[in-house]
């Protein structure tokens, strides 16, 4: 019989909120038990013999993922590992860039990614210089490998709303990229620029609207991306303004959830 939080907190729990466990409340304790795999023991007042049957319980409805919190990183992964796996990497360089080079038996693709490279065997990407890439990072560039664009840069830029099927995620590009690269650099905007360029950004060619930092990165051969940052002027009401502006042709080469993932990436790399 599986246990629920409302099983666990009713029936196993001592509903005291001692805070013995960790946790502020009983019931907040077995939210976490039931849906993250907290150790169930971490309680000191459930009875051996009843803790033992929990455990075996709890045991048999992980194993089910019955209740459990969804992992969405691995889960994003996983589907795109499977949208990858069937692509010859002999076709890649011609499509997106790089070139082939063999590791061991095997042949890869060398891709260019920021101011690195890549090393692309199958669906394992790594990186050349042997950093780690976070778990959607390898989504879209495993998104990217799968899209199947071929079309070079144009040199056309739009904003991320001026793509189709964005207004859903135009609340996470402000939330986890524009403010954040706002409230980092807002009065720092010569920190911002030796960022950009020690991640291999160049100078905007045009500066739209006279920005104060106007950069493009090359993430990936064919999806550069522009940074246009406005400074806060000292004494002025007007706040600092961050934007991020892709080729128009970037649809052909990354969906929209896997253009917010980079966009993210690219915060972190600036901020951190």
């Amino acid at each position: 019989m599986a246990l629920s939080v409302v099983d666990l907190y009713r029936d196993v729990l001592a509903k005291t909120n001692c805070r013995d466990c960790g946790f502020p409340t009983c019931l907040a304790f077995a939210g976490k038990v039931v849906s993250e795999k907290h150790p169930l023991r971490d309680c000191p007042h459930i009875p051996s013999d009843l803790l033992i049957r929990c455990e075996i319980e709890l045991a048999e409805q992980y194993a089910k993922g019955k209740w459990l919190k969804r992992d969405m990183a691995a889960d994003a992964l996983q589907w795109a590992k499977s949208k990858a796996a069937l692509l010859a990497v002999d076709d890649l360089p011609a499509r997106i860039g790089g070139e082939l080079i063999q590791v061991g038996t095997q042949t890869a693709l060398l891709l260019p990614y920021f101011n690195s490279y890549l090393h692309v065997a199958g669906t394992t990407v790594i990186r050349s210089d042997g950093g780690e890439l976070t778990r959607y990072e390898q989504v879209f560039i495993l998104n990217h490998l799968a899209q199947g664009g071929s079309s070079q840069p144009s040199g056309r830029w739009k904003g991320f709303v001026e793509f189709p099927n964005t207004v859903s995620k135009m609340v996470s590009m402000k939330s986890a990229v524009e403010d954040p690269l706002i409230g980092r650099f807002s009065g720092r905007k010569e920190e911002l620029q030796k960022r950009a360029l020690a991640l291999g950004a160049l100078p905007m060619p045009t500066n739209e609207g006279s920005a104060d930092v106007a950069v493009i990165f090359t993430p990936l051969p064919r999806v550069p991306v522009a940074l246009l940052f406005w400074d806060a002027a000292p004494g002025d009401d007007a706040q600092a303004q961050a934007k991020l502006m892709f080729d128009q042709t970037v649809i052909e080469h990354l969906d929209i959830e896997s253009i917010v993932f980079l966009s993210e990436r690219l915060r972190q790399l600036l901020c951190d």
